[in-house]
């Protein structure tokens, strides 16, 4: 038996973060699944509540900026406290929920057991049935539009904007016309205080029955079969109804074809990798609620993997996805819902290649390639430097860098660019192109670097200074500090990846300058200092793990190649606490864990999660335990970890098996993209490894099997290459402490 591509539950969700969720990247839905009196609340990817961050800018400190570095150098620590414009925290816009589309039946409801809800991750479609009642809804991914279809033939529909957090002062007009399909609904809403604001246009197209105007909205009687066509649309004055309306009724009226033009798309790009874990079939049957309750069980992982691939793709496309995929039914997002670049967009994005999600990649080129010019302004006025800065919060609309403060001073994190951009890199690896867009950032984070990289130490070595590591400061300083071991990591990979995308005079500068970047630094306890200046002491209870990006997403530091920096990265990993349990945390230290062979410790990051209460029944996940603040780290990272357990690899390597955890004793991982050009499909277990190779360009690697045993395979394009391992044994762990879990009570940042 195959495992089960979807989930569902035996009643209809009593909270929003329990209802299904379905999008194209565009628009979302969260769907509550109940015949009789549905819920659907509709969101989309341009919606944020204007807050003054529209009209934001970066703080001119560039004529500050000599004066900064020079008291730094001179061993001032708490400098970089004084280097701001005096503007106290400003978050980015919030994003925020369209409506909720009600549709209320008109019957008595039978009893509550009889109701049974669904969401198929293959279609997308989430669908509801109690008594011969159903509603089937996906959002389709080639129309751009919410699809659902209703069987009951008496219902009361209506747009509703009465969601939690929704502010008392937001102007909303409704409307609501007879037309030849059936009706038409608009929902207006404009902003308290400003000229911009969002229509929600539903075309319901009935067939049989009669339809008439009960405001806000319409009853339907008798009807055989009823189709309602949803879009929203974020803009500044009026909207053009009779276009919008237009553009619906232009559309097919048929559930099957549009759904058949969605899965054209979908289908084809969510089938592309599975994960079958030989699972109890048993176990694979249960509801999605019943299976959380049981972490150490194979189907669990089995489901959350598809789950996660599912609601990544379904989150990506104008953008990639924000704190809380593409959705929310609430007005008060945790930290705006933004972008987050310092960990949480970047940990969910982190398995788009592997898990063949272009998709996903292209999502995350546009919300980069719209912001350039924004991160150019960044460069410009906090640093006075040509080329490209980001932000470390992205409203989607803006990126420029006006979030920070005191203790978050992210306006002096020049990492972000590197981070954001290395996906792109990774996709181009994979299929064997360069495009151009990436090679032109690259060129400008480079030349960020020749104007930032100007001061140096006693011994000729370059400083990188101000420099801060996300989101931590060290234990004697304060958290503006010197040569933070991710900043040098971020301008050593920028530059040579600069270089080797643009030859010539330019390149040889850029690596020239990586030469000359101070090396990382093993401090008393023989961990990879965050901070490569001696001087500054280590902080070890923190949820970031940002010291160790050379270990991920970098190749930098590795067991095979840099095994000593690669030990002094294990020490610092098994001393690093997990704070206030954060998700993103722990997942992250699970990524660390796998580049760094250690299996043990990756299973002891995902029993975290597993065993803390992180999943909603609608199996998207939470930022802490107990199913505490909506967020779709864990869910989108969580296919990330399993993936880098079970096979690694670079444009020259290829690792089979690196760290794979006790609860994953066998299985089959189809379909990966390796790196060097290679679809892979592994099946492992107490026999062995079997691994497929069909590469797309001809290519020789190095491949690493558990055994330890190490060998050249030279690929030929087009030819099927199968790599096979007799009995094996989970390989130990690497030398170093082990991880205990530490349990904090919150947090002011994601």
């Amino acid at each position: 038996m195959n495992p089960v591509h979807g989930t569902w539950e035996p009643r209809p969700a009593a909270r929003w973060e329990d209802a299904f969720l379905s999008g194209n990247g565009r628009h979302g839905v969260l769907v509550f699944g109940d015949p009789d009196d549905e819920r659907v609340v509709v969101t989309h990817q341009t919606l944020v509540r204007p807050n003054g961050g529209e009209h934001a800018r970066p703080p001119e400190l560039a004529a500050e900026l000599p004066a900064l570095q020079d008291r730094l150098l001179a061993g001032d620590l708490t400098a970089a406290e004084d280097f701001t414009d005096g503007r106290p925290l400003q978050w980015v816009q919030p994003f925020h929920p369209a409506f909720q589309l009600r549709l209320r039946s008109a019957a008595p409801p039978p009893a509550p057991h009889d109701v049974r809800r669904t969401v198929d991750f293959t279609t997308g479609e989430i669908t509801a049935r109690r008594a011969g009642r159903s509603g089937e809804v996906f959002v389709s991914r080639a129309d751009d539009v919410i699809v659902h279809r209703v069987t009951a033939p008496d219902l009361h529909v209506f747009l509703d904007h009465r969601l939690p957090g929704a502010p008392a002062d937001l102007a909303v007009g409704h409307g609501a016309v007879r037309t030849p399909e059936g009706a038409l609904l608009t929902l207006r809403a404009r902003y308290p205080g400003s000229e911009r604001g969002y229509t929600g246009v539903t075309l319901a197209v009935v067939t049989g029955g009669s339809t008439e105007l009960a405001l806000p909205g319409v009853r339907i009687t008798g009807a055989s079969s009823v189709l309602l066509l949803t879009r929203v649309r974020r803009h500044t004055g009026d909207l053009d109804i009779a276009a919008e309306r237009r553009a619906l009724a232009a559309l097919p009226h048929s559930y099957d074809t549009l759904l058949a033009r969605h899965l054209a798309l979908h289908r084809t790009a969510y089938t592309r990798v599975t994960l079958d874990l030989h699972a109890d079939p048993a176990e694979r049957a249960l509801p999605g609620s019943e299976l959380l309750k049981r972490p150490d069980s194979p189907a669990l992982l089995e489901r959350l993997f598809a789950a996660g691939r599912y609601h990544l793709l379904s989150s990506s496309g104008l953008n990639p996805p924000r704190l809380t995929g593409l959705w929310t039914g609430d007005w008060d997002t945790a930290w705006s819902g933004a972008f987050t670049h310092d960990a949480n967009l970047n940990l969910q994005t982190a398995s788009a290649t592997a898990a063949a999600l272009p998709e996903v990649t292209a999502a995350l080129a546009g919300l980069i390639h719209r912001h350039r010019d924004d991160w150019r302004e960044n460069a410009r006025a906090v640093f006075g430097a040509r080329g490209i800065v980001a932000p470390a919060h992205s409203d989607g609309e803006s990126g420029l860098s006006y979030h920070f403060s005191r203790e978050y001073p992210l306006h002096l994190w020049t990492a972000g660019a590197d981070w954001l951009l290395k996906p792109l890199l990774d996709h181009d690896e994979a299929y064997g192109v360069r495009d151009p867009r990436t090679t032109a950032a690259l060129a400008e984070a480079a030349r960020f670097y020749e104007d930032f990289l100007t001061r140096t130490d006693a011994g000729g070595r370059l400083v990188v200074v101000p420099s801060y590591s996300p989101e931590n400061r060290p234990v004697n300083g304060s958290w503006g500090a010197l040569d933070a071991a991710m900043d040098l990591s971020a301008a050593r990979h920028a530059l040579r990846a600069a270089a080797d995308h643009r030859p010539g005079p330019d390149a040889d500068r850029w690596r020239a300058l990586a030469d000359r970047l101070p090396p990382h630094r093993i401090n008393a306890d023989g961990a990879l200092a965050e901070w490569a200046r001696p001087g500054l002491d280590d902080r070890y209870d923190h949820r970031h793990l940002s010291h160790l990006y050379g270990v991920w997403p970098l190749d930098e530091i590795t067991p095979y190649d840099t095994p000593r920096l690669a030990a002094a990265a294990h020490r610092a990993l098994a001393l690093r606490g997990a704070e206030n349990d954060s998700a993103h945390g722990h997942l992250h230290h699970a990524l660390i864990a796998a580049r760094l062979l250690d299996g043990p410790r990756v299973g002891d990051a995902l029993a975290a999660v597993l065993d803390g209460d992180y999943f909603h029944a609608s199996l998207m996940s939470a930022h802490y335990p107990h199913r505490h603040v909506y967020n779709a780290d864990a869910a989108h990272t969580l296919p990330a970890v399993l993936i880098e357990a079970l096979i690694h690899s670079t444009p020259e390597r290829l690792v089979l098996l690196p760290a794979v955890p006790a609860a994953l004793p066998a299985g089959e991982l189809r379909g990966v993209r390796t790196r060097f050009g290679a679809r892979a499909d592994l099946v492992w277990g107490p026999r062995g490894l079997r691994a497929v190779l069909r590469p797309t360009r001809t290519v020789r690697v190095d491949v690493r099997t558990p055994d330890g045993e190490a060998r050249t395979l030279d690929l030929v394009a087009g030819a099927e290459h199968v790599l096979t391992a007799g009995t094996w044994h989970l390989p130990p762990p690497m030398e170093g402490t082990p991880w205990h879990h530490t349990h904090g009570s919150g947090s002011p940042r994601p």
